[in-house]
């Protein structure tokens, strides 16, 4: 399949002039409460993201949608969750990447921290890859593909985007 940049390039172009605001308003959220994902084992989950990431437990309770399963919370700073759910009896099959669906979730930390879980997650033997020294991509148990960046919230490689 042949892609053709130069239209993309001129589409992002069109897009950003017609949408971007240089006097934005305020954005009508106080911020993200929490960020879902399924988990196909609690305990391997909590163990991944307590244990390895630092990411500290601070919630687990019945998930009111679906009795017997739990509903469970992680603090990943800034008054921020990130949540999981496990479905037993539904059989979901492997995390896929999918139109609508999650591509990752980019979690600002620190660069003293950044460089303490890079070598965590070397020591753990969880494969993952560095990209401008600044981002370690990598995924959960279940797949989902995570990204711990040592820039502030706010910044992306120096640059602001908020």
């Amino acid at each position: 399949m042949s892609i053709d940049h130069q239209a993309i390039e001129a589409a992002r172009e069109r897009i950003k002039a017609k949408h971007l605001r240089a006097h934005r308003p305020p954005s009508s959220a106080r911020g993200l409460h929490h960020f879902a994902l399924i988990s196909s084992d609690v305990e391997t989950t909590v163990r991944f993201y307590q244990d390895l990431l630092e990411f500290p437990l601070t919630e687990i309770i019945e998930n009111r949608d679906y009795p017997g399963s739990s509903h469970f919370f992680f603090d990943i700073g800034n008054g921020n969750l990130l949540a999981f759910f496990d479905l037993p009896g539904l059989d979901l099959g492997p995390y896929r990447e999918v139109l609508g669906g999650l591509h990752h979730i980019a979690i600002s930390v620190d660069p003293s921290t950044w460089g303490r879980l890079r070598g965590k997650l070397e020591a753990a033997g969880v494969p993952h890859q560095v990209e401008s020294g600044a981002s370690v991509y990598f995924a959960d148990p279940d797949g989902a593909r995570l990204e711990l960046l040592a820039d502030p919230l706010g910044e992306m490689y120096g640059s602001r985007v908020l």
